[in-house]
């Protein structure tokens, strides 16, 4: 490896556990693939964008390989629509260039700053889950490198257990240099959002029950603030993309119709104090964004960025949350176990969640990653303020509820869960471990979430 590295503490998205890595930042394809030569002794890991929540993209004492400046789209086929691009690509950059041409990336996040071998490493998944499943679902080839010097194409057919073991696999199989997937055909950059206010629980998880397949996006924030008659209430946004006719006759023309200019519109200070967030703010917040909410609205037209990733619109905001940081804590469990989403959701607004952003979702079939997350059910992910705290340590308790019900969480946003349930929430753990003493012997590739729980 010729890429000079140099020492920088890096953290997750959540600002908790900081470590030092030597970082390097290859420029070129080959420069990528030779971040994994001569490695030292604490291993290597690959980065993108820092937006993962926990430890998966840091490696203390070892090398850290920033990905971002091995960008761009490789090939492009826009009548089949099958694009591959370099694992550093941002779905943002992949919108600037694809949604003016008709297409959009198959599956996307909350927000839009994740590369494409991010998306992969964590088989990310969207409010399309349940019609269109995760990212990897929509994949059709990845390069790899792996830790013996060999770069392999790997399809779903050519080697299946390599292919799905990188799937979720936390880039703990091989450092991606590129990947081949399918997009969706876009009519315009808009989309016709219908909207639902609804009063508790059990009328949100009836209405997405009931019609959700009517949507291809769909989800629900929820009040985690709430007790009493009204624990649960939610908003429910559910849209599709619009068509040609549904815009005002002024923005049909191409360059309208499918314009995409995302910027931010503020920057979170960074001295924001710790105790921003507390029940006190989180209540008046919950309360003002649920009673302006329409009751019943349909077919507003709403922008990519509205939709999909409003967050992104504020930089920096994870800093709200001040010097502590926060975690995000995302599990989902099976349909037939409503009644253990009731009993969390209720001990969670028991205890005053102090969280302004908790969203419910709805996931449909799981594809064959043994470590990707979404499973056919409910998912409910929320923030709370890091540190020692009486919900800090009722969540510990409800990873236990979660368990039983044979659920799990989402390891791309953990930060704290106690190694010993990692093989029950991951059933399938041990064939992914197979795969990657395959193809890892030497346990080149390491981080400090595989540290942390013994991967």
């Amino acid at each position: 490896m010729e890429t000079p590295a140099t020492t920088e503490v890096l953290a997750g998205w959540g600002g908790t556990a900081p470590s030092a890595a030597g970082v390097v930042r290859p420029t070129s394809v080959d420069e990528l693939a030779g971040a994994l030569d001569d490695p030292p002794e604490r291993g290597v890991i690959a980065r993108g964008l820092g937006r993962c929540y926990g430890d998966e993209a840091q490696n203390a004492g070892g090398r850290v390989v920033d990905t971002t400046a091995v960008s761009g789209i490789v090939d492009l086929d826009l009548r089949q629509g099958v694009c591959t691009a370099a694992a550093g690509t941002s779905l943002e950059d992949l919108m600037r260039w694809l949604v003016p041409l008709g297409w959009f990336v198959p599956v996307t996040p909350g927000t839009r700053f994740v590369t494409v071998g991010g998306a992969i490493a964590n088989d990310i998944h969207g409010k399309n889950h349940h019609k269109g499943g995760s990212w990897c679902n929509h994949v059709s080839a990845l390069t790899l490198r792996l830790p013996g010097g060999d770069t392999v194409r790997v399809t779903p057919d050519s080697d299946p257990d390599l292919f799905w073991a990188t799937a979720g696999g936390l880039g703990l199989t091989g450092i991606i240099l590129d990947a081949t997937f399918d997009l969706h055909p876009i009519e315009t950059s808009r989309l016709l959002v219908d909207t639902d206010r609804t009063p508790d629980l059990d009328a949100t998880l009836a209405l997405m029950d009931e019609s959700d397949d009517e949507y291809p996006y769909s989800v629900a924030w929820i009040d985690l603030m709430k007790t009493g008659a009204g624990m649960g209430r939610s908003i429910l946004g559910r849209g599709a993309f619009a068509p040609l006719d549904a815009l005002p006759a002024k923005d049909r023309t191409p360059g309208r119709a499918r314009a995409f200019s995302p910027s931010t519109r503020a920057t979170f200070p960074p001295l924001a104090p710790n105790g921003l967030i507390n029940p006190l703010t989180v209540t008046a917040f919950n309360e003002l964004w649920y009673r302006k909410a329409p009751k019943r609205r349909r077919g507003e037209l709403q922008t990519i960025t509205t939709f999909f990733h409003p967050l992104d619109m504020v930089e920096r905001w994870n800093r709200v949350y001040g010097p502590v940081g926060f975690l995000q804590w995302q599990f989902v469990v099976p349909f037939g176990e409503e009644q253990t989403l009731r009993r969390i959701i209720s001990a969670l607004c028991d205890e005053g969640c102090t969280s302004f952003l908790a969203v419910l979702k709805r996931f449909g079939a799981a594809n064959p990653g043994p470590l990707s997350f979404p499973l056919p059910g409910w998912t409910l992910a929320l923030d709370i303020p890091a540190g020692p705290s009486s919900l800090a340590r009722l969540i510990d308790r409800l990873d236990d509820e979660v368990v039983a019900a044979g659920g799990r969480l989402y390891l791309a946003k953990d930060s704290r869960v106690r190694p010993e349930l990692l093989e029950a929430m991951y059933p399938r753990l041990d064939e992914w471990r197979a795969v990657r003493a395959r193809v890892d012997p030497d346990g080149v590739l390491r981080s400090d979430l595989a540290r942390r729980l013994g991967l």
